[in-house]
């Protein structure tokens, strides 16, 4: 696991003290000086930011925040970058802007030195590399901020791709991550409207993420389940994986020779391949892998997909995957039809079902938004309608209301959007709702199918004789714990606190009444009495307790006018 430790004193390492400082400098270069003097950053380091803030440069000004915030990833290197891009599939996070604007970071990383993958073999293989090795190439075919690809050969003379991850990079990582765990926490601090987006949850998320990214062997898995998903077909290929030659740091799979990437039409021509049966080909495959599966690769760019002969597609990079559990699946296939049948009471209903939320949104606004919406985009033939672009209006929509949408659910948009766009690029005349149909019927159809009908009436019927059975044992327990006085019962009163105050304030203001009458009276007697000293006749002590009357009297209108009579 990555070693992510609070700091408070960041100078308390030559590390930590130069890479912080080196952030702050790129915050202020792009205009988040007030932010950073709003966090207070001054008291936890030990060099002013006022040495920082004299190598600011000039910005542009027509630049949006998103935008600000998306050179500052870029400038800051491989592991703000990672959080950028994955950022960008988490609307559950941070607002659909920066989604939009995180979505464009690439990685531009420039390759390690060859040398040091020789020294990661023997680590990692337990052996040199010639003997596991006929040869590899020492120039990359592909960088990445976490890792580079290298063409190999095996001694029996297979060809393959071995991926390995940077070295040094977990320990970048792992200062990174620290001083933006500490920035998320003075986020949380100090800016009541950053700690709504939960800053620390981000990091935490964003830890977690970036360490299953790191471990080759989970990417190992995702590989070979989904060659598994397409065993029988003939019209999907997955490379092997050879586990034998892979380890959390190194990742082994056969090198796909003779693909030619989706993306290059003058070369799927030239080769005779058929961009229609492609484009069918692709799109079923997502479609299988989300409607039948429930897992699916969540990043089917351009880049990881290839057309081998006989138009076969072969799917790469298995790095990302989603997964979609029946319910949410139906779910999904619920939420088509209703949008296809412009329903918006059904549609309110199941993006409800779909989306996390703290407070309900008004039903009737929120139903008039998505009339508004389905009017706005369905008024043409469906053919015509983007699918993609229909669903990144409704996810906006969504946001608009609080409602927080799931990753997976996200990813599974984002892939079919993506699958739509590359669709539209081989064929023109893809239809991607017409596409679907088939899965959406499918799924329908399961839902009545006299198996699943009778599986989970059987599934019902043992959870309610697990109940059946486990209910008076639990109440024998709690009779037990309570006749042992072990049983603690607390009592949370919503709103108790508030009333409580009122209670308090009214009580202090009859008490105070109290003593301004009791004072009045007192005084009044002692006047009466002609209690020496006197003062023209009048006693003083009696004038000096009416002038605190007074003045108590004043005191106590003036704190019931400012509260509200």
């Amino acid at each position: 696991m990555l070693n992510i430790r609070k700091i408070g004193v960041i100078g308390r390492t030559y590390r930590h003290l130069s890479r912080y400082r080196q952030i702050l400098a790129v915050f202020i270069k792009y205009g988040f000086d007030d932010l950073l003097e709003m966090l207070k950053i001054d008291q936890y380091l030990e060099v002013g930011m006022q040495i920082i803030s004299r190598k600011r440069e000039s910005r542009d000004e027509r630049l949006t925040r998103p935008q600000r915030v998306r050179h500052v990833f870029e400038e800051l290197g491989p592991t703000y970058i990672k959080l950028g891009q994955i950022l960008s599939t988490r609307p559950d996070l941070i607002p659909m802007d920066f989604i939009e604007e995180f979505s464009q970071l690439q990685d531009h990383v420039p390759p390690f030195d060859f040398a040091l993958v020789r020294g990661l073999i023997e680590k990692e293989l337990k052996a040199p590399a010639g003997s596991i090795f006929k040869s590899i190439d020492a120039k990359p075919v592909a960088t990445a901020s976490i890792g580079q690809v290298h063409r190999a050969v095996l001694p029996d003379g297979e060809q393959v791709a071995v991926k390995f991850r940077r070295p040094g990079i977990r320990k970048i990582v792992e200062v990174d991550l620290e001083i933006m765990l500490h920035l998320a926490m003075l986020a949380e601090k100090h800016l009541p409207e950053l700690a709504l987006h939960r800053p620390v949850k981000i990091v935490q998320e964003f830890a977690r993420t970036l360490e299953n990214e790191m471990d080759y062997k989970r990417e190992a898995t995702n590989t070979e389940r989904v060659a598994r998903q397409f065993l029988e077909d003939g019209s999907v290929y997955i490379p092997k994986v050879f586990r034998e030659l892979s380890s959390t740091r190194i990742l082994t799979t056969e090198f796909v020779a003779g693909g030619i990437k989706i993306s290059r039409l003058a070369q799927l021509d030239a080769a005779g391949l058929d961009r229609r049966r492609l484009c069918a080909r692709g799109a079923a495959l997502v479609l299988k892998q989300v409607f039948e599966h429930g897992f699916f690769h969540a990043d089917p760019h351009p880049g990881n997909i290839f057309a081998l002969p006989n138009d076969v597609i072969c799917l790469l990079d298995f790095g990302m995957m989603g997964v979609v559990d029946r319910q949410t699946g139906e779910d999904i296939v619920d939420l088509v039809d209703a949008i296809v049948q412009q329903n918006e009471t059904r549609t309110a209903q199941v993006l409800l079902r779909l989306t996390d939320w703290d407070e309900p949104p008004d039903r009737r606004q929120f139903e008039r938004e998505i009339a508004d919406f389905m009017g706005h985009h369905l008024y043409k033939p469906l053919k015509d309608i983007e699918f993609g672009k229909l669903f990144h209006e409704l996810l906006k929509l969504a946001t608009a209301f609080q409602l927080r949408i799931p990753p997976d659910i996200f990813l599974m948009f984002k892939a079919l959007g993506t699958v739509e766009s590359i669709g539209r690029m081989l064929d023109p005349d893809f239809d991607m709702i017409s596409t679907c149909r088939p899965f959406v019927r499918q799924v329908k159809m399961n839902r009545v199918h006299p198996k699943r009908i009778v599986d989970d009436t059987v599934d019902g019927v043992a959870r309610l004789l697990e109940f059946l059975d486990r209910f008076p044992r639990e109440v024998l327990h709690l009779f037990h714990m309570i006749r042992r006085e072990r049983l603690s019962v607390k009592l949370d009163h919503s709103g108790l606190g508030d009333m409580l105050a009122t209670h308090d304030r009214i009580s202090n203001r009859l008490s105070f009444s109290i003593i301004i009458a009791a004072l009045i009276i007192g005084s009044a007697l002692i006047v009466i009495s002609e209690t020496p000293p006197l003062f023209y006749g009048i006693s003083l002590i009696g004038i000096i307790l009416f002038l605190g009357a007074a003045i108590l009297g004043v005191w106590l209108l003036v704190a019931i006018i400012k509260k509200g009579l």
